[in-house]
């Protein structure tokens, strides 16, 4: 690092040839070749950290302090400007009032730097004046090329390159690693790094977003993607500000085979937002999100601990885990029973051992011990040191296993006989890097990794540790399910997406589209719905149902009506021409008394209830927009709730994943002798609705079919509701 001025001016970025993302230039401002702290001053510990940051990280580059009154600030000669600076800066560092932020980056600007990041506060944080105020530094720096993170930001470490202007204190030694960190919170990056480093994960790269002006969480993720530093990204989200890239920048990282970890919070569900009432109940804030994620091959994770430990683990493994049977060894048998009751929650498998691998266990664990997976050793490991390297070496043979879990740690202080301890922790390496499948590393409880256990697992190459039954199976889990979403879509046949609004109505999408409305419009569009007419005079209800053949049913048309059985507007099972005229009578005088408006009826040919009904319904949520619910419908959908959600569009085996993973699914697969269901049909279908759902476009607010009634291969809508969202003009006519 070079703190002398007086060196040989460079301007260091000319040769940096990586293409920028939107515009923004992402090298110049995480890997600068040169920094000038704007405002650097002994009185701030802000100052002050972010120059000892520099200083440590080993930074070769130029670095500048630029203070107006004080001619050295840290021990170092300053600047009063950027324009007395023997060469171009590639990055600012502005710490500097909020008043004067504006023009110190056109100072930039004019000196030739090319990205900044602004520690100030006292923006879009605090209101609407600071939000103008914000705006307008924005605007110019977009107007002008300049790329800046924050304001209100800590800036970011760059640890693989050795560059870290950050302002809060980074602990060191700091490890490094290749797991990323995007967090959508400063306070919370020291416990990251802390939680981090206790844990031996070590990072390549960590910034905390700030006010996310100009710069998002996904430009960060997909430089983050293109980096050969970073094999696992870990985000902490508190929103996702533009749900289409982020979809699209997750699976460059799947494709790439980089996992992301992330913590999103907000999971209390805020209530639904749709006039449907079934399906907006089923669809959540938080049954939302999960469903993108795990569309778009995002691990969700529930805690910090979980965050940090997963991405480790995945960082550990350069991926995923090929499958969910594990074999186990451990010494302890509290610890094995803890051990099964997490895989089940999990859901890995602990396989019986083969016969042969039971034989070859039983000629190395002690007779007292049961041979079983998990295996307990037995505490004899204390006069036998090779019981459990030898034992894993055979679990990991079993051909039943897709990888192996070893229950140790490293040791917290120095043993008796050190060399005698170094030389055992060496052959455990050389054993777990040998075994037939991969192996994980797992201690009891989280404790953190001492100076001196990291001494010996650098000294023996110990494979990572991961921390802690509880959140280890965690991670395990997750390792799993990643590995197992990859191998879905590297193997998906790339099906044309459809259309957004590509579908033309012939008439203006307003208010709610009842049953007759809403049927025809899926009818033309391939959907398969019960015949039916609309009746307007009791001899015409008469006329339709000679037509059809009885019995049959008659339903209430009116406008706005979407719920026609909560006021007695369903009559069923009609078997004569005075039964249609009866029930014409009585539904339409019911709807006048109401002062119902567009009161008619129409007729429906009876449909037995031999089949399966079901319920699929599309809502639009206001962050991922729309999105597809499709459970048991009728009774069910009040006695179960069951239903999978996915955000639109969907493939088919989106859909498939989806119908698979309902609770009601031995119900389709012909529960108790009846007929079962022909999934693949009711796939294609729901696929289907799905698609003209995602072709109406923007004004689509919900879309429900309850129930779709399937049996065998046969699957037919008897009844349909659309609702539209208000245009601005109705919106503001109400």
């Amino acid at each position: 690092m070079l703190l002398d001025a007086g060196v040989t001016p460079q301007t260091g970025t000319d040769s940096m040839t990586n293409p920028t993302i939107e515009g923004l230039d992402l090298r110049a401002l995480f890997e600068p070749r040169s920094i000038a702290l704007i405002g650097a001053t002994d009185k701030s510990p802000w100052s002050l950290n972010t120059f000892q940051n520099i200083k440590d990280s080993g930074f070769t580059g130029n670095v500048y302090l630029v203070n107006r009154s004080s001619p050295e600030v840290h021990g170092m000669r300053t600047y009063r400007t950027l324009a007395e600076l023997p060469d171009v800066v590639d990055l600012i560092f502005v710490m500097v009032p909020t008043t004067v932020v504006l023009s110190t980056l056109h100072a930039a600007v004019d000196h030739g730097a090319r990205a900044a990041v602004i520690l100030t506060s006292g923006f879009g944080e605090t209101g609407a004046e600071g939000k103008a105020l914000e705006d307008e530094i924005i605007a110019f720096s977009r107007a002008s090329g300049l790329t800046v993170l924050g304001p209100n930001g800590n800036g970011f470490i760059n640890a693989a390159e050795k560059i870290t202007p950050y302002g809060l204190p980074i602990g060191r030694p700091l490890l490094t690693g290749s797991v990323g960190f995007v967090l959508q919170s400063g306070a919370l990056a020291s416990s990251v790094l802390q939680f981090a480093q206790a844990r031996n994960v070590g990072l390549s790269f960590l910034t905390a977003m700030g006010n996310e002006s100009m710069m998002s969480v996904t430009d960060v993720m997909e430089y983050l993607v293109d980096d050969p530093n970073t094999s696992v990204i870990a985000l902490f989200l508190e929103s996702v500000r533009d749900p289409s890239e982020f979809r699209r920048i997750a699976r460059l990282a799947l494709d790439a085979g980089k996992p992301i970890v992330a913590l999103k919070i907000g999971r209390s569900a805020l209530g639904a937002r749709a006039a449907l009432a079934h399906t907006g109940a089923l669809v959540g804030d938080n049954s939302v999100i999960d469903a993108a994620f795990a569309q778009m091959g995002v691990i969700r994770v529930r805690s910090l601990e979980d965050l940090i430990l997963t991405a480790g683990l995945m960082a550990s493994l350069n991926g995923g885990l090929p499958g969910p049977r594990m074999g186990v060894v451990t010494p302890s048998g509290g610890a094995s029973e803890i051990i099964a009751d997490r895989a089940e929650d999990e859901g890995l498998e602990l396989p019986a051992f083969s016969d042969n691998t039971t034989r070859a266990l039983q000629d190395i664990v002690p007779d007292f011990a049961t041979v079983q997976n998990p295996l307990d050793v037995t505490g004899y490991v204390v006069i036998d040191r090779t019981l459990m390297r030898r034992s894993l070496a055979v679990v990991a043979e079993d051909p039943q296993v897709d990888f192996a879990v070893l229950l140790s740690e490293l040791p917290r202080v120095p043993a008796a006989d050190p060399a005698l301890a170094l030389a055992a922790y060496g052959d455990s390496a050389e054993n777990i890097k040998a075994t037939a499948v991969p192996t994980v590393v797992l201690s009891t409880v989280l404790t953190d990794v001492t100076e001196h256990g990291r001494s010996i697992a650098d000294a023996t190459d110990f494979p990572h540790v991961l921390g802690g039954i509880e959140h280890g199976m965690t991670a395990l889990g997750n390792a799993v399910r990643w590995a197992a979403i990859r191998r879905n879509f590297v193997g998906q046949n790339s099906a044309p997406t459809p259309d957004p609004g590509g579908i033309v109505l012939e008439r203006e999408p307003s208010g709610m589209w009842t049953e007759y409305a809403a049927g025809r419009l899926l009818r033309v569009h391939g959907v398969p719905v019960v015949p039916t007419e609309l009746a307007t005079t009791a001899d015409d209800a008469v006329a339709h149902a000679d037509a059809f053949g009885y019995p049959v049913v008659l339903k209430a048309v009116a406008e706005n009506l979407g719920h026609k059985s909560e006021v007695g507007g369903v009559r069923l099972n009609l078997q004569s021409a005075d039964d249609v005229r009866d029930a014409f009578d009585s539904v339409t005088s019911s709807l006048q008394a109401m002062g119902s408006t567009g009161v008619a009826t129409i007729v429906q040919p009876h449909r037995s209830m031999d089949g399966i009904e079901m319920l699929v319904g599309v809502v639009r949520d206001p962050v991922w927009g729309l999105t597809l619910a499709v459970g048991l419908g009728g009774v069910w959908v009040e006695v179960l709730a069951d239903a999978a959600i996915r955000v639109l569009p969907v493939s088919h085996d989106d859909v498939r994943e989806a119908i698979d993973g309902l609770r009601g699914i031995t119900l389709l697969k012909g529960a108790r002798g009846s007929t079962p269901v022909d999934i693949d049909a009711l796939v294609g279908q729901v696929k289907r609705i799905a698609d003209v759902a995602y072709g109406l476009g923007d004004r689509l607010q919900a879309l429900e079919i309850n129930p779709l009634m399937v049996s065998g291969s046969h699957c037919e809508a008897l009844d349909a509701l659309i609702t539209w969202s208000p245009t601005d003009e109705e919106q503001e006519s109400r």
